[in-house]
């Protein structure tokens, strides 16, 4: 039989695993950094298993250390809640939720606003790219995610939210203004600003303007639609955005038929119990964008 470890060692592995830095995790916990070695070396001996691994100069989780990761976290969460519980007899549920700055500004205010004033519980934000959405999900450092999903990996289930087109934002004054949609081929010569060439976004435009001989320039590189339309704004160039944005006053937006909708994802665990205040949110969230 497996001894079980202490919670205790639990709640550092949980830090360490966040931190993978030995001397950060320590810090945080306010232990020493050999104290802390010694725990996360107990925690492998006593599973027979390694938890993590050095790729070059840095550390990174195993199977069995994300697993236990995921495992810690869900249970000093549930422990902490039910001492707190057991003392002050007030239930305390908090429901953390992943998604990026956009979908928190532009699909997802709403919907939460109404979600605070139907349940006591406590909410928290994480705001981070898709892929550390999914991160936080399959980690266990948030029990429900919202971020646009091209396929669906596994382990995870998912249900559609909403479907966003694709439009170009510029001036009103502009010369495309006039026109009701915008061909890739409109944007021969225009300056655009774009997120980082490592983003998914500007991956794909970059990708189709090319397959549409399209001859264009970076204007400026910004990551998030609230920075982009600000550049936009102030006549730095033109932007590709999704539709669900806030169009800024003296900008007008037209749709591009040509680029693919974009599709955001409500997803959490599969075989996980969604139940009490994560629950309500989940169905909540599905059902103002049912209507």
């Amino acid at each position: 039989m497996v001894a079980l470890p202490s919670l205790d060692a639990m709640k550092a592995f949980v830090v360490f695993s966040e931190k993978l830095n030995f001397t950060h995790a320590a810090e945080e916990l306010h232990i020493s950094q050999p104290a802390l070695f010694a725990k996360v070396q107990e925690l492998s001996r006593l599973l027979n298993l390694p938890l993590y691994r050095k790729v070059g100069r840095q550390l990174e989780l195993t199977q069995a250390g994300k697993l236990l990761a995921r495992f810690s976290r869900e249970e000093t969460q549930r422990a902490e809640a039910f001492f707190e519980e057991l003392c002050s007899g007030k239930k305390r549920e908090t429901v953390v939720l992943a998604s990026g700055e956009g979908a928190f500004l532009y699909l997802l205010a709403e919907p939460l606003r109404l979600f605070t004033i139907s349940s006591t519980a406590s909410l928290s934000l994480l705001t981070m790219n898709r892929e550390g959405v999914l991160d936080a999900i399959q980690s266990g450092k948030a029990q429900i995610g919202v971020a646009s999903l091209e396929t669906i990996p596994a382990g995870i289930k998912s249900h559609l939210l909403y479907k966003a087109d694709q439009v170009l934002v510029m001036p009103r004054k502009h010369e495309l203004a006039a026109r009701r949609k915008i061909q890739l081929t409109d944007l021969h010569g225009q300056g655009l600003i774009v997120p980082s060439a490592d983003r998914p976004h500007r991956q794909v435009l970059s990708l189709l303007l090319q397959n549409a001989g399209v001859d264009w320039r970076v204007a400026i590189e910004a990551n998030g639609w609230e920075l982009m339309l600000k550049f936009v704004q102030l006549g730095f160039g033109l932007a590709v955005v999704n539709s669900s944005c806030s169009i800024p006053d003296g900008l007008v937006s037209r749709k591009m038929s040509e680029l693919p909708q974009i599709h955001y994802h409500l997803f959490h665990l599969k075989g996980q119990t969604t139940s009490g205040a994560s629950k309500l949110l989940k169905d909540q969230l599905i059902g103002y964008f049912s209507k």
